[in-house]
């Protein structure tokens, strides 16, 4: 897979730290790096540590760094997440969009560098190597401070700007909040994480269940007097086909019941 990487530069509040962490882990990532952060103890702070929200070993595996370069390190394809100098610049593209671009493009690559290796394995056997490489290339998110984002300069270095699609009247995200965007948006794009339910199934009731049911509802309908037996026309046909597409439970088939139940005992009751 894909080496993932997130970069803060010069992040002033450390409670964005522990909220980056705490977004990373969510989704399945912890390569955190700090590039000259306001404070030098700033993954030991206690807000820090608070806002991780239990991300500690994110925290704990986090590197800080004094130059972007040095953060940099493993990762070919770099991402910024700030608006595009006005000048030039990278190309500005919405997260979702490119990253279903990069990964096309990086199959598409990697088949064919496969497909080359297989082509001329007999001739020289070592020719997999550069696909490896290739395969272990990383990409890295940047994140500017808070207060001024991204300089124009780190924002050259990168392969594209990601704009995340917001309020145009009100676009302000805060650096927590960016990063769990971007963190879900890629690893939905890797494939994502299942939803678990935290109910179990329910049992669809059978269909000798339902019928045992419309009989008995049969019964109650006619003691109330809404059905005719000498003349029921479809109602229960009808109400077949309308429990037919509810897709009742076994639960609900007991509840149908218990209503059919109430009904004959009252119709009884009235006619003492």
């Amino acid at each position: 897979p894909m080496k993932t990487r997130f970069v803060l530069i010069h992040t002033s509040h450390a409670g964005n730290v522990g909220a980056t962490a705490r977004a990373m882990k969510t989704m399945g990532f912890g390569d955190l790096v700090l590039v000259a952060p306001r404070w030098p103890n700033v993954l030991r702070r206690e807000e820090t540590i608070q806002r991780a929200s239990g991300a500690l070993d994110v925290l704990e595996n986090a590197r800080i760094v004094a130059t972007l370069d040095e953060a940099l390190d493993g990762v070919s394809h770099l991402c910024a997440t700030a608006m595009t100098p006005r000048d030039f610049g990278p190309p500005t593209v919405a997260p979702r969009a490119h990253f279903e671009s990069l990964l096309k493009s990086e199959l598409l690559t990697h088949t064919e560098q496969a497909l080359e290796a297989k082509n001329t394995s007999n001739f020289a056997p070592d020719v997999s190597a550069p696909a490896a490489s290739s395969a272990e290339a990383g990409i890295a998110f940047l994140f500017g401070s808070e207060r001024f984002g991204m300089a124009n300069e780190d924002v050259y270095r990168c392969h594209v700007a990601l704009s995340i699609p917001t309020n145009p009247q009100f676009s302000s995200l805060n650096l927590g909040a960016a990063v769990q965007l971007i963190a879900y948006e890629w690893r939905q794009a890797l494939g994502g994480f299942p939803v678990h339910s935290s109910t179990p199934p329910a049992q669809q009731a059978d269909a000798q269940q339902v019928a045992g049911m419309l009989a008995h509802w049969e019964q109650a309908l006619a003691a109330i007097g809404f059905l005719d037996p000498d003349a029921p026309k479809k109602l229960m046909p009808r109400l077949n086909q309308m429990f037919n597409r509810a897709q009742p439970t076994q639960e609900e088939i007991h509840i149908l019941r218990g209503v059919a139940k109430a009904m004959l005992q009252t119709a009884a009751q009235a006619k003492h």
